[in-house]
């Protein structure tokens, strides 16, 4: 299992699925030292030492990075089947960019909102996942492809 490329380019893009959950989508620090953060599962203002926190909508990111990293978990425990491996990894795909769609919207309404801010790593990690997603779909077609062709020979 581990000796196939694909699989190795499926656990980045797991890691980096979960990774982006810890890290900041937006961050910003007013003038007055107020701190304000967007991360995948919720929006904190951290201002003298007291936190608040809330959680929805900006939780709908974190729900759908852990759909994005347990449908790419599925996928490698698939290897038998590539084909199902390749629809899986399509749908993937669009679960990623649909976690992408949703932390730039909520980033760039925060940028509106505060006239600043830049934007953090959970913003650029599923971006890293959806390159792996599509290494991994045009290794395991090479694989189907290489089975195709050799059963054809015999």
């Amino acid at each position: 299992m581990w000796q196939r490329i694909q699989t190795v380019f499926l656990a980045i893009a797991i890691i980096s699925l979960v990774a982006a959950i810890f890290f900041p989508i937006w961050i910003f620090q007013d003038a007055s030292g107020k701190m304000y953060e967007l991360y995948a599962l919720h929006y904190t203002v951290i201002d003298k030492g007291v936190r608040t926190t809330t959680y929805f909508p900006y939780s709908i990111t974190a729900i759908l990075l852990i759909a994005g990293a347990t449908l790419a978990f599925i996928e490698v425990r698939k290897f038998n089947d590539r084909i199902a491996q390749i629809k899986m990894g399509a749908l993937n795909s669009l679960i990623i960019a649909a976690a992408m769609c949703v932390g730039v919207y909520f980033g760039t309404s925060m940028i509106k909102t505060f006239q600043g801010g830049r934007y953090g790593f959970g913003l650029w990690l599923p971006a890293v996942a959806v390159v792996c997603n599509w290494a991994a779909i045009r290794f395991i077609k090479k694989d189907e492809k290489l089975v195709r062709d050799s059963d054809r020979l015999r």
